[in-house]
């Protein structure tokens, strides 16, 4: 039996021991993290890929497990859902004008978000093509066989998907191209390419649905990277990728939402995660996913993979704001050629 001397210096230690350990510094927390990316359509497997990925590389990193939940959808319309109360910590969108609404509707970021990451928040880049059915049955090569009264296009809603607003800006610089930019004759060009659009979408993957599993229509326009998932995934024997003649540089930015993160206490995962996709090993996913890299190394090595063409950028048409007012706000070029054509 302890002496009861020695049994007091043990109750001493003891307690003195919770003392110290209470009050140590905290250690790091293990406890799993989760983030909330809203992207556009047509990203699912590519960002299921990265999140993936970065979950590993940050539980190597700070021993704690993290999942990337995803939301996808048309662009303009996962920017609505953001401004009215989906909680994302990450926004990753087809266009940057789907981001800055949600400063100057919502400040839920600022103003500047694009100067936060190198290449204004666009980590990769695509283009725009055509997609068509096996053998090519319409011999269709370029913009200008989409307006012939005998061809179905889909493609989808401006309104609602980023996409669908670089599908319409391609076409729109292609006609500029071909008649000494007269915007009456491009306007012309574009009321017929859309009067043979039997149906438009809410996003790019339910048009490329429309086109592929509903059968509708003899071309699709489409992201690149789609167009090559649509081959991977139903075969090269039923659909041809054709690259138009001219198309345009798509440069979809990523931005954290300022006010979702800080109040969630996710802000370093979030913005660990945006740089994370400027690594080399990100940038090879992405090229994985036939986006094309920033990344000029990666992008030397995949240059097969993506067929040289003539690309359009935004500034050939001046800037998001004034293209916005020419052709996409309420009542410019885009809703004067749909009242037009019914």
């Amino acid at each position: 039996m302890l002496q009861p001397s020695r049994h007091l210096a043990l109750l001493l230690l003891t307690l003195l021991a919770v003392v110290i350990s209470a009050c140590a510094p905290d250690r790091p927390t293990t406890k799993k993290a989760t983030l909330l990316n809203v992207s556009y359509d047509p990203t699912r497997a590519l960002y299921r890929e990265l999140h993936a990925a970065f979950a590993d590389h940050w539980r190597a990193t700070h021993n704690q497990s993290l999942e990337i939940n995803q939301s996808h959808g048309g662009s303009g319309k996962q920017a609505r859902s953001v401004i009215d109360g989906l909680e994302a910590d990450i926004v990753s969108l087809a266009l940057a004008p789907d981001i800055n609404v949600l400063h100057t509707k919502a400040n839920l970021l600022p103003a500047d978000w694009q100067s936060r990451l190198p290449h204004n928040s666009a980590p990769y880049t695509s283009t725009i093509v055509l997609v068509v059915r096996d053998g090519n049955p319409k011999s269709i090569h370029d913009w200008d066989d989409l307006t012939r009264p005998d061809i179905k296009v889909i493609t989808p809603d401006p309104k609602t998907s980023g996409g669908a607003r670089w599908n319409y800006l391609a076409a729109w610089g292609y006609a500029l191209r071909a008649f000494d930019n007269n915007a009456d004759r491009a306007r012309t060009f574009l009321a017929a390419l859309y009067a043979n659009v039997p149906i438009l979408d809410t996003g790019a993957r339910s048009a490329a649905n429309t086109f592929v599993r509903r059968g509708m229509g003899d071309v699709l326009i489409a992201w690149e990277n789609e167009a090559h998932v649509i081959l991977e995934e139903f075969g090269s024997t039923k659909f041809e990728i054709i690259t138009p003649s001219l198309s345009i540089l798509a440069e979809p930015p990523v931005a954290v939402v300022d006010t979702v993160v800080d109040r969630r206490g996710t802000r370093d995962i979030a913005e660990a995660f945006l740089h994370y996709l400027y690594t080399p090993a990100a940038q090879e996913i992405i090229a994985k996913h036939h986006f094309r890299p920033r990344d000029s190394d990666i992008a030397a090595h995949h240059a097969a993979d993506f067929p040289s063409i003539p690309l359009l950028t935004i500034e050939d048409f001046g800037d998001w704001d004034r293209v916005h007012k020419e052709h996409f706000a309420d009542d410019a070029l885009f809703d004067q050629i749909m009242t037009a054509r019914r």
